[in-house]
């Protein structure tokens, strides 16, 4: 009976595998190679004969302190970004947890139903409800206070990352509230706590994986955008995103867009190890 068992099991394992080989096909087109033909242009050069010179030149510009100011400021835009998300996002997701289960769906697809909206469209909105003669002076101005228009200046962009982004702090932390045991809180009440010490000590620490997913799928996209900073900031808030599609698409140079990109890749890495770190310590914080 146990070798049948362990047959059935054999089985069952080689159709997983077989099932498993054209997503393995499409990950290796579709990632791996276009990921190794970065890594190949970013240490290499063009010589003035045509042939292909192995070097780190590519990265020695890739630090140039113009560059660095672009890394900089694509990270504080994204970084301030991602807080304002988890400040809006996080009572959004609680009161929709505390909603009616009958509500809540409703509520969800109400808070992402702009999302089925193409990116683009729903950023070229802003041009027209931030420009000058916009809804939002128009409003200002009927109130008798002196328009001032936001587009193309960097609060401008924050905003238009903060629009287009915070559905995903929403959603993982309002999966994360939904998972809670309702017993700990009322435990924790039972013992004599109030609402702001329940939140502090109980709800938000076991909220915390979602929130870390949050900040994960909000600051990612923030640091790496380029179409919100080229509409909303006009081309004067220059972010990583956009230095790296103007070197492939307007100064054609693929290396040092390659090296650009790939340091990236590795900070976006070391920010990834980091914020997964934080939330095993929590983790197992949280079960002490």
């Amino acid at each position: 009976m146990k070798k049948i068992r362990n047959r059935a099991n054999t089985i069952v394992e080689q159709k997983e595998t077989r099932l498993a080989y054209p997503y393995a096909l499409w990950s290796l087109i579709f990632i791996v190679v276009p990921l190794l033909l970065i890594v190949y242009y970013s240490f290499t050069r063009k010589t003035d004969d045509g042939g292909i010179l192995f070097t780190l030149e590519n990265y020695r510009q890739a630090f140039d302190p113009l560059f660095l100011k672009v890394f900089t400021r694509s990270f504080v835009l994204a970084g301030i970004a991602t807080f304002l998300c988890v400040i809006i996002g996080y009572p959004v997701a609680y009161i929709i947890s505390k909603a009616k289960i009958s509500r809540r769906d409703s509520l969800i697809l109400l808070f992402i139903l702009p999302m089925w909206m193409n990116f683009l469209l729903r950023t070229y909105a802003w041009i027209a409800i931030l420009g000058k003669n916009g809804l939002l002076n128009s409003l200002l101005g009927f109130f008798g206070l002196t328009p001032n228009s936001i587009l193309y200046t960097s609060a401008a962009v924050l905003l238009g990352m903060i629009y287009n982004f915070l559905p995903y702090m929403v959603l993982p932390i309002y999966t994360s509230l939904q998972k809670l045991d309702e017993d700990l809180v009322n435990a924790a009440r039972d013992l004599g706590a109030n609402t702001v010490t329940v939140f502090r000590k109980v709800i938000f620490p076991l909220s915390i994986p979602g929130v870390m997913s949050g900040v994960t799928m909000v600051f990612m996209p923030c640091v790496t955008t380029f179409a919100i900073s080229r509409l909303l900031g006009g081309g004067k808030t220059m972010l990583v995103g956009d230095l790296i599609e103007q070197q492939f698409t307007t100064v054609g140079d693929w290396n040092l867009g390659s090296s650009i990109s790939m340091v990236m890749m590795v900070i976006i890495l070391i920010s990834m190890a980091f914020m997964n770190k934080v939330d095993k310590d929590e983790r197992q914080g949280g079960k002490v």
